[in-house]
């Protein structure tokens, strides 16, 4: 008793330092997670990165400053001119909030941080909570060793941090943590059948939709794991209490986020979970009756509850046809379609395809964002299947749908990074544990018998040894354990010598059998250590490099490095500082959608488009004029009141991603609405041309023309480092445009739209003798000037 009470003791103790350990190494992961984000702070500035953000920026200072109330009736007019825009109504509010009520926090505590200053650093601060979560949800899969090698990797892997870094105040900041806590807390209720973690898991439902249109992804995989469950007998309660109130709650919860509504119940991304609910509750009656009829009287009634069941769901199917029948797209939204099917929207929604974050991914991408975790995720899923559980089910179908869809948009490798990471923490940690358990048990053996050359059988096979040593001290323990105070008869003791010989005989043999087929040789088992501990080490170089050369860079300020040292590229905010102090606050400023955000949160100025991308019409209009001759691109900026007209130049510092090369996408969302704009007229034998072989439709165009004014004035060449060639128009004027402000680097070029003088001097020079002529002619010209200025 004694022994037994010290081992015990002994295990306590483990256990409780373990538990000590384990939550300072997941702190310590935490503080990783958030400090390898910071190089964007460290090596430029505090500042908020790429285009979405800014808008994301600009809704938090409103929040901040008028109040929830008046941030859930905002309607912004300062954006898709002269439409406008309802904020609240058209907005994924999550990350908002988050943000409004950090900055409301430590301005309670007396902490006056700035809300640039907040929004900059709420990405680092939820990418520890991602990892914190991914390790909750790995260790309800398969044990604490996983889940912190798990967490470990998702807080330095690098496709997470191209989307986490400091300053990358966009939606998936706080999304990716909400997707994978939402994901632990169903598996939790899961493992344990609790009522309270279902209801958790319907409000965590409940903060992924207020914060990212990727929660369809978390709506559409859990019901394929129920019908995966059911389908192969692994029906349980545990299983209908972690579905069935996330279906009625979460909905309902869903409903009540202005920008979803309706939507939650009557598009196409939500019906496989109202299916999947039929289905689970005709099995749960199925289960029912069983319980409480005899196997006759059960098989008439399954047939009954098969046959309504089977009825229910054609009719509910029937419903759910003639909901979306009448939808062109069948009630999915175009980029749910781009999902199923990779060509739709290259073929009718070229807004959608234009999005280089749309497009599929390059295998070098692949290793770029998830590096070594590529090759352990197959390693991670075999391990998922010993043995198979509900949890680790789930995961292996979450990965899978994610490589999936991580194939068809580049995107979508942040919903893959996750998934990489559990299954590549699983495959670390059960590697681990067996080279471990390899040494452990050869190790003493080695030490206390040292191989002879005349060999030494105890030596051979070293862990029959340790299996007999163990069972000899069960033996020993049992023996101490059962002994009577009084002296056991002679029959007792022949009982309890044959069931010693027993245990004897059989377990070593059991053990023996089970131990070999998961022990492998010490020096393999040292030398795969050390190869995993090197593989390590260039997964955390790899990902500290992205953290600081790839992904820290925000697109507002470029840099480049060349011989003679660091060049920095402000020209974006120097653009839109000019339009700031030099136009008035009521001047309307077109420019291709890309740069609407920015122009509207750093210039304050009014603009036709933007990120939004809600009207395809009102972009296709931009883009024609874009595409149009000089004079009917200021007719249709004209009619849109806009003064200003903004493109961005990349040909004499080589940045790639200008509206010359952007153009293309802009004929094509023209054409797609006025099909007077055909791309053919645009190319040469199917090229893209700007040299002397272009088209004349593209030497004509307007952002030709705004493009590569005076830029034969820089080399005396007009010589292009973006397309590597001499333009083909050199020397031309503008007529109904002026340019006014050029930056340093050329990369940003403001024109103002010329006022229409040229119609007042015509009137002038007429004489008086001909004013009934001249007044019935100019009545002929302005029926005439009165036609579609777009078509």
């Amino acid at each position: 008793m004694a022994a037994s009470t010290e081992i015990k003791g002994s295990g306590t103790l483990r256990n409780a330092f373990g538990g000590v350990l384990g939550f300072f190494i997941l702190l310590l992961i935490g503080v990783l997670a958030f400090s390898i984000r910071l190089f964007s702070v460290i090596k430029y500035e505090s500042v908020i990165h790429e285009f979405d953000p800014y808008f994301n920026y600009r809704v938090t200072q409103f929040l901040t400053k008028y109040g929830i109330y008046d941030f859930w009736n905002w309607f912004d007019d300062r954006t898709w001119y002269p439409l406008g825009r309802v904020i609240g109504g058209t907005v994924y509010p999550g990350l908002t909030l988050t943000a409004g009520t950090m900055w409301w926090i430590l301005n309670s505590l007396n902490i006056p941080l700035s809300v640039e200053t907040v929004c900059v650093f709420t990405a680092p601060v939820f990418s520890a909570n991602a990892a914190w979560a991914t390790y909750l949800l790995t260790k309800e899969v398969k044990g604490t060793g996983a889940g912190l090698t798990a967490a470990a990797l998702l807080a330095m892997v690098p496709s997470y941090i191209s989307r986490s870094v400091a300053g990358s105040y966009d939606n998936e900041a706080v999304a990716i943590f909400a997707l994978i806590f939402t994901f632990y807390l169903y598996i939790k209720t899961l493992n344990t059948g609790s009522l309270f973690y279902a209801t958790l898991n319907a409000l965590a439902y409940f903060y992924m939709v207020c914060s990212w249109g990727g929660y369809t992804f978390i709506i559409n995989l859990i019901p394929m794991h129920v019908l995966l469950c059911i389908v192969t007998g692994r029906y349980s309660s545990r299983l209908y209490i972690a579905y069935a109130p996330l279906v009625v709650l979460g909905t309902l919860l869903a409903a009540l986020v202005p920008v979803v509504g309706f939507n939650a119940v009557m598009t196409s991304e939500h019906f496989a979970s109202f299916l999947v609910f039929i289905i689970i509750h005709v099995v749960a009656l199925v289960y029912y009756i069983k319980g409480i009829l005899s196997p006759k009287m059960f098989k008439v009634a399954m047939t009954l509850v098969l046959t309504l069941g089977t009825a229910i769901c054609f009719a509910v199917l029937a419903i759910l046809v003639a909901l979306v029948a009448s939808s062109p797209t069948k009630g999915w939204s175009g980029r749910s379609l781009s999902l199923l099917d990779p060509t739709y929207a290259s073929k009718y929604i070229p807004i959608i395809a234009s999005v280089s974050e749309h497009q599929p991914p390059t295998w070098p991408s692949y290793f770029m964002d998830i590096n070594v975790l590529a090759f352990l995720v197959p390693a991670g899923i075999i391990a998922c299947f010993l043995p198979l559980s509900d949890a680790s089910s789930f995961v292996i179908l979450y990965i899978v749908t994610s490589v999936y869809f991580s194939g068809v948009m580049v995107r979508l490798m942040l919903v893959l990074a996750p998934a990489a990471c559990i299954m590549s923490g699983i495959a670390l940690s059960e590697a681990f544990s067996v080279f471990t358990r390899s040494i452990k048990l050869q190790l003493p053996n080695l030490v206390e018998n040292p191989i002879s050359n005349e060999g030494d059988t105890k030596a051979e096979n070293p862990v029959a040894q340790n299996d007999v040593v163990k069972v000899d001290k069960q033996v020993a323990a049992n023996k101490s354990e059962d002994v009577p105070r009084d002296r056991p008869s002679k029959k007792n003791r022949r009982k309890d010598k044959e069931k010693e010989k027993e245990i004897v005989d059989k377990v070593p043999t059991k053990t023996r059998n089970e131990k070999r087929l998961l022990v492998l040789p010490l020096e393999a088992s040292a030398v795969a250590i050390i190869l995993l501990i090197v593989l390590g080490g260039f997964y955390v170089v790899h990902c500290v490099w992205a953290a600081a050369e790839a992904y820290s860079a925000p697109s507002i300020v470029l840099t480049s490095q060349s011989h003679d040292g660091l060049h920095v590229f402000d020209d974006f905010r120097e653009a839109y500082s000019w339009l700031s102090h030099n136009t008035d606050v009521d001047d309307k400023v077109a420019s291709w959608w890309d740069y609407g955000y920015q122009t509207t949160a750093m210039a304050n100025r009014t603009v036709i488009v933007d990120n939004n991308t809600w009207n395809n019409t009102h972009i296709a209009t931009v883009g024609t004029a874009m595409s149009s001759p000089e004079k009917a691109a200021w007719e249709i900026f004209n009619s849109l009141d806009v003064k200003y007209v903004l493109v961005v130049f990349g040909g004499l510092v080589g940045y790639p991603s200008d509206d010359i090369n952007k153009f293309l996408w802009m004929v094509r969302i023209g054409g797609g609405v006025f099909p007077h704009i055909k791309e053919p007229d645009y190319l040469r034998d199917g090229q893209y041309r700007i040299d002397s072989h272009a088209t004349p439709t593209m030497l004509n165009c307007l952002m030709y023309k705004l493009s590569y004014y005076r830029f034969v004035e820089t080399d005396g060449k007009g010589f292009d480092r973006v397309r590597r060639t001499e333009i083909g128009k050199k020397y031309f004027k503008l007529t109904h445009f002026e340019e006014v402000f050029t930056t340093h680097h050329w990369m940003v070029r403001i024109y103002k739209l010329k006022p229409q003088r040229n119609r007042i001097r015509g009137k002038l020079k007429k004489s008086k003798s001909n004013s009934k002529a001249t007044s019935t002619g100019s009545l002929k010209r302005d029926g005439s000037r009165k036609r579609n200025p777009w078509q």
